[in-house]
């Protein structure tokens, strides 16, 4: 599923909002969560998971086409965990 086909699905279910406040909607939470994680928080949907950020330290790679070594510099990755209500759902 993309953003659009979301939207699409939450039209359906929600007939009163207009695809594109639903749009705006989704623009402001995606936003939200965003922020917070930028900021080192984490933001948590209980049941459905939780999004944080972790720190992938600086280590040295092989390139698979060349072999030549190099080097991979440190990064903030985001994380999901699923919460318990969706690994239930998806496992069904």
């Amino acid at each position: 599923m993309n953003k659009n086909e979301l939207i699409d699905y939450i039209a359906t279910k929600k007939g009163d909002l207009s695809k594109t406040a639903i749009a705006e909607i989704l623009d402001l939470a995606f936003e939200g969560i965003e922020g917070a994680l930028k900021d080192g928080g984490e933001v948590r949907f209980v049941g459905f998971g939780t999004f944080k950020v972790s720190r992938r330290e600086a280590s040295t790679g092989r390139n698979p086409r060349t072999g030549e070594t190099i080097q991979i510099e440190a990064a903030n990755r985001v994380k999901f965990t699923p919460g318990k209500e969706l690994k239930e759902a998806v496992n069904g």
